[in-house]
């Protein structure tokens, strides 16, 4: 009998390999705003002048991180996905963006990770949201395996990196690439999944035969990688991000600016709220990025 091996969440996956970087990077320094924070309550107390809670204050832990990049530090900045983008945009827009310093934003949360806590505790334009500003690296990993070497590669340098974690992951991890990686090949169209949305592309896409792209990283955009692919057969595009629905359609059109195509995207609505509670796999079915949905639109748009 096979012993059941139990996974880590992404999130414990970035604690440890964050409390790792603190005794190996002296440059490396740890801001919460209560979310997470016990994670590092006893790497605290041997760094206590690298390892900062700022509470409920989100707009000035960004401003803080800004200050410590200034000073030569590697700001690591953590919370829930609304408060890490949304509710401190001004500060990531001035206090990074306009001062070219750089940080690595991690959150948690993701677009509905737990539905129970209503529309506060939900983000899905955060992708969107950024690729206002220029200069950011995203990463969005499907797989707790992927979370490490993602966060290692981030702290290593000086860029503006937003590492979006979710509770949610895919069966398998798939090895980290900064571009798309070919997990299926087809003639009748390609169909992009970002992160953990992969398991449900590859059930609603066993029977059609289309070519699968997994990416964990998804800004910068894999341009030749989608450009070869659709090189390879029909140019009909599937775009299923776990975020705002056609937040990368932009990247395909420039990808295939001289490539006649046809695009479709899926991901949460754009057009009207979801005023809804219930479970993750709830509000899959409701945006129709569940498997069931997913092959049957995808199958109808390919065919």
């Amino acid at each position: 009998m096979t012993a059941q091996v139990t996974r880590k969440q992404m999130r414990t996956v970035f604690a440890e390999s964050v409390i790792e970087s603190l005794a190996a990077d002296p440059r490396v320094v740890m801001l919460t705003a209560d979310i997470s924070s016990w994670f590092f309550w006893d790497v605290k107390k041997e760094f206590p002048d690298r390892v900062h809670n700022f509470g409920i204050r989100e707009q000035a832990m960004i401003d803080i991180a800004g200050g410590f990049a200034l000073a030569g530090q590697r700001p690591v900045v953590h919370t829930y996905a609304p408060f890490l983008v949304e509710r401190p945009f001004e500060q990531l827009k001035i206090g990074l963006g306009h001062q070219d310093v750089g940080a690595v934003l991690v959150s948690v949360g993701a677009s509905y990770d737990d539905p129970s806590w209503g529309r506060t505790h939900q983000a899905p334009g955060d992708v969107a949201l950024l690729d206002t500003l220029p200069g950011w690296t995203v990463h969005v990993p499907g797989h707790e395996d992927e979370v490490a070497p993602l966060l290692a590669a981030a702290i290593a340098g000086d860029n503006r990196v937003y590492v979006r974690l979710s509770e949610r992951a895919n069966s398998e991890s798939v090895p980290v690439s900064s571009g798309f990686t070919v997990l299926r090949q087809g003639r009748a169209g390609v169909v992009v999944a970002v992160g953990p949305v992969l398991d449900q592309v590859l059930a609603a896409t066993a029977t059609t035969d289309v070519t699968v792209l997994y990416a964990s990283t998804i800004r910068p955009f894999d341009h030749a990688g989608l450009r070869a692919a659709v090189g390879a057969a029909a140019p009909n595009v599937v775009l299923v991000e776990p975020y705002l629905r056609g937040t990368s359609a932009f990247e395909v059109t420039e990808a295939l600016a001289d490539v006649p195509h046809r695009l479709r995207s899926f991901g949460t609505w754009r057009d009207r709220e979801a005023r809804v509670y219930g479970t993750a796999e709830e509000h899959d079915r409701l945006f129709g990025v569940d498997a069931e949905s997913l092959a049957d639109s995808i199958a109808r748009f390919v065919a």
